[in-house]
């Protein structure tokens, strides 16, 4: 007879109410007593996370894209320390949990910082043809980011406690970390979502089914796969370094006056098409990026930019062109006349998708009264009291880190964008429901409508501040930033909630990786975009930017403003989003996967035809192993990806840094 089932019952199995599933967790699941937040543990984490925000600033302002850091975390630390102790620097393997408390560290630096500087900063920077000050970009960084992290304190217990919601990339992280430490002793916490559970039986059958179907999330399963995969990571990863310097060094010679004579090894793109194609970016590039960014993305959402690509680079913009109505083969009078379809499309269909999981937004915010039930009163059980005490994050972090963290927007939006206090405090007030829909969407769908959340707050701020554009991208930015930031750290919360670790560590080593993601991301941002002439060019697209401009200067503007021709391409683009969402809900399964991404077709009309073409390429390759080799494809594909990725980035910015460096000294 189960534990949990009621003597003298056997013909009715027992329901677990919330309070015996959380009290069963800490009995069953929680092993606090073992080492988590070390020394080693948090060094770690902010080192691989100040590389891994580096290389989703670098990518997002090329792609617009962010990739999620933590299995890549995973592998590089447990790749590191076993180097570490082979060579005699330590004596002593990192546990399970300190692993996933390196990992809170490095996600939080690479996910909570990045995205909010490559859309609404750059965007900012754009509009304004001027940088944010300094210190009151540090200042905005920091807080968003720390209001993201609190607000996710209470949404923790009672999406993950409580209602157990999947986060399928947290339990691929922690899947990971099972096999890369032979943790075959611990029962994992895998059991469903509380609302596909009645009873204790169907929890333990489904965990088994869980952990069973682990691999198929994206998780490596033993040791020897984990061997191979951190071998694949660095070998691309210097792979992709070496390309980057063999096309970029030279130039970067040149600038600095070592060399007089220009010289090419590799050439930044290449005329494949002809030299007449190429001037449309019809091309091929010499890069690995954004091929490595396709294999990641999926061949669904690869085939989609390459079509939208096809449609933009090779029929509309050479007809526009052909009419006058784009006036010069410029990439940046190109793309003024062509985001607009782009964005149109994008929009749309993020709109539509978002209202279309009305249940989860209605599951979201009848859970407000849960939230804030849990944070203000017990559960009545003084021993899952006492757990909760021991174990949970304070609700006094919560309001201490909300506190602080909304002052200081409310702070920097006043001084900085002349935002009136109570519009900050709107927006940050509106961050609270948002995020908690963007937080639930994720752990139901792994998908998070960040970019929805963001045109919802620049549609409301239309209305509320008409023609304020700096206004209008801030308070979006506000949402976007505090949304990005919940959802992502809960993605690692889940993580720990799987492995058993306590999540006031975890919290302080997201708390933590806040500051270097910041300390590393915010003058990396300044030096690799000095002015707004480097937005919207060849080497930063910065296509996330590009649509957050264009929809404030609409919402400022009117239709107006922009071409005729532009007019009707934005018309047709938000028809066509619409339909696809329609068409993805509508249509039998086996015709979906013939639906182009909108968001796919979108993008590509936002940058370069050879970036859509890499892409392809990636995807194409990644399908091909999926179904040929789908062992491979299993354990070299994301490795090999992230460190293509990860080696192109860090050195990119090498290259950089050097000629301002080289100017500091020779000055």
């Amino acid at each position: 007879m189960d534990q949990d089932t009621q003597p003298g019952a056997s013909a009715e199995r027992h329901v677990l109410t919330s309070e015996e599933q959380e009290l069963r967790y800490y009995k069953e699941h929680y092993r606090g007593d073992m080492p988590q937040l070390t020394l080693r543990a948090a060094i770690m984490g902010l080192a691989l996370g100040a590389i891994m925000s580096l290389t989703n600033l670098y990518i997002g302002l090329k792609t617009g894209w962010g990739f999620g850091v933590a299995i890549t975390a995973c592998v590089l630390s447990w790749a590191i320390w076993k180097f570490f102790r082979k060579i005699g620097v330590t004596k002593s393997d990192m546990t399970i949990l300190e692993n996933n408390a390196m990992q809170s560290a490095a996600s939080s630096a690479g996910y909570s910082t990045g995205g909010t500087l490559v859309s609404a900063v750059a965007a900012f920077v754009l509009v304004n043809s001027a940088h944010i000050g300094y210190f009151h970009l540090t200042l905005w960084i920091f807080f968003l980011a720390l209001l993201g992290v609190t607000m996710a304190i209470p949404m923790k217990r009672q999406m993950i406690n409580v209602e157990r919601l999947r986060f399928p990339s947290g339990i691929a992280a922690a899947a990971t970390l099972r096999s890369l430490h032979h943790d075959l002793d611990h029962k994992p916490a895998l059991q469903k979502p509380v609302a596909d559970i009645v009873t204790t039986e169907d929890e333990d059958r489904e965990a088994a089914a869980e952990a069973e179907a682990a691999d198929a999330e994206g998780a490596i399963t033993d040791e020897s796969q984990a061997q191979k995969s951190a071998n694949a990571l660095f070998f691309a990863g210097g792979l992709g370094a070496l390309l980057t310097l063999l096309r970029d060094g030279p130039s970067m010679l040149m600038e600095v006056g070592i060399v007089k004579k220009a010289f090419t090894i590799i050439e930044g793109v290449y005329p494949i098409f002809g030299k007449k194609a190429m001037d449309y970016t019809v091309a091929g590039e010499g890069s690995l990026l954004l091929v490595a960014a396709g294999g990641l993305m999926g061949f669904r959402v690869a085939a989609s930019i390459m079509l939208g690509a096809i449609l933009n680079w090779v029929i509309l913009v050479p007809m526009m062109y052909n009419q006058g109505v784009i006036e010069s083969l410029e990439y940046r009078t190109m793309v003024s006349w062509s985001l607009w379809g782009g964005a149109a499309c994008m929009v749309t269909s993020g709109l539509l998708a978002f209202a279309m999981q009305w249940k989860s937004v209605v599951r979201a915010l009848s859970g407000v009264g849960s939230i804030i039930g849990i944070k203000s009163k017990g559960s009545g059980n003084k021993e899952l009291d006492d757990y909760i005490k021991q174990i949970e994050v304070p609700g006094s972090w919560m309001v201490a880190g909300g506190v602080v963290g909304a002052l200081g927007i409310i702070y920097v939006a006043q001084v900085a964008f002349g935002m009136p206090i109570w519009m900050s405090a709107l927006a940050i007030f509106l961050s609270f429901f948002l995020a908690l829909v963007a937080c639930r969407t994720t752990g139901e769908t792994d998908t998070s409508p960040i970019g929805a959340m963001g045109k919802v707050m620049q549609l409301v701020y239309g209305g509320i501040a008409p023609g304020r554009q700096t206004v209008n991208l801030m308070a979006a930015g506000i949402t976007a930033g505090v949304a990005d930031s919940s959802s992502a750290l809960l993605i690692d919360l889940k993580s720990g909630y799987v492995l058993g670790a306590q999540p006031r560590k975890q919290f302080l080593a997201q708390f933590w990786g806040i500051f270097i993601g910041t300390a590393v991301t915010v003058p990396t941002f300044y030096l690799l975009v000095p002015d707004a002439s480097a937005l919207g060019t060849d080497q930063w697209p910065a296509p996330a930017a590009v649509v957050w401009a264009a929809v404030a200067e609409l919402l400022a503007n009117g239709m107006e403003s922009i071409h005729p021709t532009a007019q009707m391409a934005l018309w047709i683009g938000g028809l066509v989003g619409i339909l696809l969402v329609v068409l993805q809900k509508v249509l039998p399964p086996k015709a979906r996967i013939w639906v182009p991404s909108p968001l796919g077709l979108g993008l590509a009309f936002t940058f370069h035809f050879w970036y859509a073409l890499s892409m392809f390429i990636g995807g194409l390759i990644q399908l091909v192993l999926s179904k040929s080799k789908p062992k491979v494809d299993s354990v070299y594909t994301v490795p090999t990806a992230s460190g293509l990725i990860a080696g192109e980035s860090l050195m990119g910015i090498f290259l950089i840094l050097i000629p301002l460096i080289w100017g500091i000294f020779a000055g």
